[in-house]
Order: C-alpha cells, then structure tokens, then sequence
C-alpha cells in the first residue's frame, strides 16, 4: 500500500473506532449498534480494491478488538472485516466511476448482513451465544437499518477523501480511480469551449475560400 493511503486509512478508522465507542455504542438503540469502522472500511475498499480493502478491514477489525469495552476474542472482528473488506473491494466501480448510489448502498446493506452473521459464526465456534439470547434475525434487520441510514453521510465523504488522496502529486496517478477527471474528461465546459473554437475555424476558412473565389470570378 502506498503511504498516503496507509495514513488517511488509519486516520479515518481511528476516527471513526471512537465515535463509534464513545458516541455510537452509547445510545442504547435496540438490537445492533451503528457501525461506523465497518462503513469506513467499505469507503476505503470501494476505491482502493480488495487488497487494500483486506488488509485495512484486517487493521481496522484488530483496533476494534483491542479498544475497550470490547468483551470478546481478540481477532474475531478482525477476521470478519477482513473477509468483508476483500469482497466490497471486488465491488469496485470500473475507473472509480459511480453511474448511481444503488451500487453502494446495496453493497452496505449486504456487509452489514454478512458482518453480523459471519461475526455471530465465528462466536458459535468459541462457544460465544451472545446472538441466540438477543435474536438473530432482529440482530440483522437493525444493522442493516442502522448502517443503511448512516451510509449517505459517511461513505460518499471516505469515497471522495480516499480518492482526494490518490491525487497526491508524490503518489502514482497512472492508475488514479478519481471520479472527477472522469467527469472533467466527459464534462461540458472544456469541450464545449473547444468545439466553439473548431467551428470558428472551419467558418473563417470557408469565408477565406469563398472571398478568393469571388476574387477569381472579377478577374475573370
């Protein structure tokens, strides 16, 4: 991983591990709690890929294994986010480019459904029964309604730092995902200006060639 994606990627998890600690996890909303390290991590691996995106979802599930309050096994969270990380990174928009937030949110919905039911598997198999006395399916309906709701001010913002970064003039752009050069390159501005000056072109071309026709013509 490069530099700049490696410190923006542990700013924004350490960032998002507290007000997910300190804030989130405090307000005794029934069933799941809001995930904001998970909805980091889909920021990150929606532009990075699936490489990146495990590896971040690895560092930033041992975080949220180690950072109190946290009642279970080291390494179980970071398990899960790893698993989740690769696959959102396969969901990665060819050229970084997004036709629609549909894309996004159903690939929110369906991380928060597979965290939760990969997490609440890996806890069966340590003899964690923590889900059964709660309730599953309840468990998976509020993470995806409690994620699904925060995603619009999370993800897009992670999405446009993640790929401000990938603009870094020290960083290699050969293969830069930015959004905005797709658009620059497609827009209307430029392109439009450009057009104006090829027909100004071609119309005092053709009244160059009309004059030394008419010229031709008297001196006949």
């Amino acid at each position: 991983m490069k530099f700049n994606r490696i410190l923006l990627s542990a700013t924004l998890v350490v960032v998002a591990l507290v007000i997910q600690v300190s804030v989130l996890a405090r307000l005794q909303l029934p069933g799941a709690v809001p995930d904001l390290v998970l909805l980091t991590v889909l920021g990150l691996a929606l532009v990075y890929g699936p490489v990146s995106g495990c590896l971040i979802g690895f560092g930033a599930g041992l975080l949220a294994d180690l950072a109190p309050p946290a009642d279970h096994a080291a390494g179980r969270y970071a398990l899960v986010l790893c698993v989740i990380g690769y696959l959102a990174g396969l969901a990665r928009p060819e050229n970084g480019r997004l036709k629609s937030a549909s894309g996004p949110m159903a690939v929110v919905v369906a991380a928060a459904i597979g965290t939760t039911l990969l997490y609440a598997g890996v806890g069966a198999l340590v003899g964690d029964t923590a889900a059964r006395h709660v309730g599953l399916g309840f468990l998976l309906f509020t993470a995806a309604v409690y994620d699904l709701l925060l995603a619009p001010f999370t993800v897009p913002l992670i999405m446009a730092l993640a790929r401000r970064a990938e603009n870094d003039p020290l960083a290699d752009t050969s293969q830069s995902t930015d959004v905005a050069s797709g658009w620059l390159a497609s827009g209307t501005g430029l392109r439009i200006g450009t057009q104006r000056g090829g027909l100004l072109v071609k119309a005092a071309r053709s009244r160059a060639s009309r004059a030394g026709r008419i010229k031709g013509v008297k001196r006949l």
